[in-house]
């Protein structure tokens, strides 16, 4: 369901799938929560392939928003489509769930800096 994409230190980079609705969200949630167990503090969601965002996805986000900040960590949400943005915009979440327009602004990557795929260590998967 979620592909992590890199895992460097306390930082999680993983794409979310097409759907993110009542049939995957649990699970979806189950897999974030279990990034932050083994230490995860900075997850950023890459949801560039996301075609369909309903309130079970959003739910899902607000659990795992949560689960980080008890650890003192951070959600960042990434590449989400300009349709999404704006239902984002309309319900409010925009202060919740800030949208970066892609993984590496979410992760605060400078242009220069090699990409998230350049960077991903496949030996902790």
């Amino acid at each position: 369901m979620l592909t992590v994409r890199m895992r460097q230190g306390k930082t999680t980079v993983a794409r979310l799938p097409e759907a993110v609705d009542y049939d995957t969200a649990s699970h979806l949630g189950d897999e974030c929560k279990s990034l932050i167990e083994l230490g995860c503090r900075t997850l950023v969601l890459d949801a560039s392939h996301v075609q369909y965002l309903d309130s079970s996805g959003i739910s899902m986000l607000l659990m795992v928003t949560r689960a980080l900040e008890e650890h003192d960590g951070a959600l960042r949400i990434a590449e989400l489509s300009d349709h999404y943005q704006q239902v984002w915009h309309v319900l409010g979440l925009d202060t919740m769930f800030p949208i970066a327009s892609t993984v590496n602004a979410a992760l605060g990557s400078p242009a220069t800096e090699p990409s998230v795929d350049a960077r991903l260590d496949t030996s902790s998967m």
